[in-house]
């Protein structure tokens, strides 16, 4: 993916991760994006590229599968992706509270074929943040 094609779905995502808020990104932060579930926020902004199915796809980029995927089963593997980004995936811990990154983590460990049943945590969220004065506000903890 050429960095100026990747700049540019940037651009198209980003009000779709705006959409119910026009909320500056602190409040982004604070998961003030509408999701409720993470089934919710993979419908909503993951599954664009990874397809309704998991699967992925290959076309303008190479997006690659979460059905099934081996990688899921050391839970600090999506942590790190999701909240960091890596390689043409976008990082996404400046737009998702701790408590929505967690719940979309633990729904694609949970369902399309993987059977990973050890929760992610918003504290394990927030200590894979690469900034911390730039971290989400607190959530409480589902044990």
């Amino acid at each position: 993916m050429t960095p100026r094609f990747r700049t540019l779905l940037g651009l198209a995502v980003l009000p779709l991760l705006m959409a119910p808020s026009s909320a500056g990104a602190q409040e982004m932060r604070g998961g003030n994006l509408g999701f409720k579930s993470g089934e919710a926020t993979f419908q909503r902004v993951c599954q664009g590229c990874h397809m309704p199915d998991a699967k992925g796809a290959v076309g303008a980029g190479a997006y690659p599968a979460l059905a099934g995927d081996k990688r899921l089963e050391t839970a600090g593997y999506p942590v790190l992706v999701v909240t960091r980004g890596q390689k043409d995936m976008p990082a996404f811990g400046h737009y998702m509270s701790d408590q929505q990154i967690a719940d979309v983590i633990n729904y694609v460990r949970s369902h399309f074929g993987n059977h990973y049943t050890d929760a992610v945590t918003p504290a394990e969220i927030e200590q894979a943040r690469p900034d911390q004065t730039a971290a989400a506000p607190k959530t409480v903890e589902h044990q």
